[in-house]
């Protein structure tokens, strides 16, 4: 890469989202907190109180900013946050030394989600959280700390079902895709895709994706590249 684009790359990718949506974003992902927290009040506490994870913060921003990532659906939340706690509880316990437990804790998290299909990054968050408060959370035991993050995800599941589907230009979870869904039918294009193309449309879709316009555009040249190879071997 030369000096001058490595330079330029720092610069912030401004994402075509419209005032309306970065407003609701901020304003969901608020009163998601704010129920999180008031929820644990009416709980039952059993021997030792229920606590916010510092984690929950960075779900709640895919959740409520991106709710339409592949990383922010049930299974990577719900899994991703499990499997990590796991980790993270795990690596504590047989690791003395806090800084190799925390490095362990994440990579593992890190390993799991990936070969369970749940990847989420704040279960890395929740690992690393697992291992920093490991004094309390073993004092406590296993159970408390299972039940901790099991409530933290489990109610911020709620509150995504519920908040993302009254919420205009957003569901959640995202449909799965057909399996043997047909192929589309169209004419072949003619003219070239620019990156102003893809900046048009997301603007038009009144959400956050989470990739970049330049990757969209690399996606789509790739797969129309691999659809002509396709045709020319039949």
């Amino acid at each position: 890469m030369q000096f001058k684009k490595f330079i330029l790359s720092f610069r912030p990718h401004i994402a075509p989202v419209p005032a309306a949506e970065k407003i609701r974003s901020a304003l969901t992902a608020g009163i998601a907190i704010v129920l999180l927290g008031s929820a644990f009040k009416f709980l039952p506490q059993l021997n030792h109180p229920l606590l916010m994870l510092g984690s929950m913060g960075a779900a709640t921003f895919l959740l409520f900013v991106a709710p339409h990532s592949p990383m922010a659906q049930p299974w990577p939340l719900l899994g991703g946050n499990l499997v990590s706690a796991m980790a993270g509880w795990g690596c504590s316990q047989l690791i003395p030394d806090p800084v190799l437990a925390a490095g362990c804790a994440v990579g593992l998290a890190i390993f799991l989600m990936h070969y369970l299909h749940c990847l989420h990054p704040p279960g890395a968050a929740t690992a690393l959280v697992l291992v920093l408060g490991s004094t309390q959370f073993h004092a406590m035991g296993w159970q408390w700390a299972a039940c901790i993050v099991a409530a933290n995800t489990g109610i911020l599941l709620m509150l995504a079902l519920l908040i993302n589907n009254i919420m205009p230009g957003r569901y959640y979870p995202l449909p799965q895709a057909y399996p043997h869904h047909p192929p589309l039918q169209t004419a072949p294009p003619v003219a070239k895709l620019e990156l102003a193309d893809i900046e048009w449309a997301l603007s038009q879709m009144d959400s956050v994706i989470d990739v970049s316009e330049e990757d969209l555009a690399e996606i789509y040249e790739l797969a129309v590249q691999h659809a002509q190879n396709r045709s020319h071997q039949k």
